[in-house]
């Protein structure tokens, strides 16, 4: 009896921490955020930097080349998509009046044609200027994140001069150490590398299906495209949303299709067919968790958090993994496709 009722007030203490901190983590998102931005760069960024110094390579040099080529990287996103997200914001009020414009004419014509359609009602549901006002404050938060490159590129040269020495620092605490850390790094690094390469080919992809389209902002549309790319599922559908809007805004419904069709083209080819194919494995995930995941990341550290949703939860679930009390947990999280095979 005592010790149930030991197991029950170790589960609620355990349940209240957990509560206690990701209230903090919510409160101190403004810090957190840069600071996983800054590692996944580490990590992405890690083997360029070991193999320069396999290279012979001096520590400060390759450190500075590093640092150059983030610079020249932010440099040329703030040129090209800069004014890009000014300008889209300064246009919204047009926008939306044209977009509630054009559904009115259409729900106009459907009801001329004798379909039953409560126009008010869809008016009111379908809310295009919340649609776009998110849009805009979405770009706008992401845009942020370039007045803060100094202090993630500063905390990025930071963790790399660590990895040579992080090693041998875990082999001196315990042996099981340095294996999790392993583990964890090489999970993330080849789902990060990866999908940076895929989606850089799906931004790639959809700028030019844009140009060729005639459709405005195509590099911004395109670069929203590669980080979107990074949310699993549903990413490319979020992606898709603010470029089919701005062909109806320029054009017409039979353009927008065309643009519609145009990211179902490249996220099928790329998503479905690439990407599979040269990741090789899975994630490891259960679909569920991914989606769930997603709101979750979402909710505790706003756009970024969905994007590094699937990162995260990987370094979650081989976290739990590694304790013997916790790995039903990540049973749990996983897809079930390794348990099958050891049954």
């Amino acid at each position: 009896m005592k010790e149930n009722s030991f197991k029950v007030g170790y589960t609620v203490l355990v349940m209240a921490a957990v509560v206690i901190i990701l209230a903090g983590i919510k409160m101190a998102a403004v810090i957190v955020v840069p600071f996983l931005l800054a590692f996944f760069l580490a990590v992405i960024l890690s083997p360029f930097y070991l193999w320069l110094k396999s290279k012979r390579v001096n520590e400060v040099f390759a450190l500075v080349m590093i640092v150059s080529l983030l610079i020249a990287i932010i440099t040329i996103l703030f040129l090209l998509v800069g004014n890009s997200v000014e300008d889209f914001t300064n246009n919204v009020p047009a926008y939306e009046a044209k977009l509630r414009a054009d559904l009115i004419a259409l729900l106009e014509k459907l009801q001329s044609w004798g379909v039953g359609i409560p126009k008010e009602d869809i008016l009111n549901l379908v809310n295009m200027q919340s649609v776009m006002q998110y849009i805009a404050t979405t770009l706008k938060s992401l845009g942020s994140l370039v007045t803060q490159s100094f202090m993630i590129i500063l905390t990025v040269v930071f963790m790399l001069m660590e990895i040579s020495q992080f090693s041998r620092k875990l082999t001196q605490t315990n042996s099981n150490s340095l294996e999790k850390f392993i583990d964890i790094s090489d999970s993330i690094k080849h789902y990060l590398l990866l999908k940076f390469f895929t989606s850089a080919a799906t931004g790639m992809v959809i700028t030019i299906g844009l140009k060729i389209f005639d459709v405005h902002y195509a590099v911004l549309w395109g670069l929203v495209a590669f980080m979107l790319n990074f949310i699993p599922t549903i990413g490319s559908i979020i992606a898709a949303v603010p470029a089919v809007l701005m062909a109806i805004v320029q054009y017409d419904i039979s353009t927008s299709l065309g643009v519609a069709l145009l990211y179902i083209i490249v996220n099928v080819s790329i998503g479905s067919i690439l990407e599979p194919r040269i990741m090789g494995k899975g994630l490891g995930l259960s679909t569920l968790i991914v989606f769930l995941s997603l709101i979750f990341w979402g909710w505790l550290l706003g756009p970024i958090g969905m994007l590094l949703s699937v990162p995260l939860t990987i370094m979650i679930k081989i976290a739990l993994d590694t304790q013997e009390n916790t790995r039903w947990i990540a049973i749990m999280l996983g897809s079930g496709e390794g348990q099958a095979k050891r049954a």
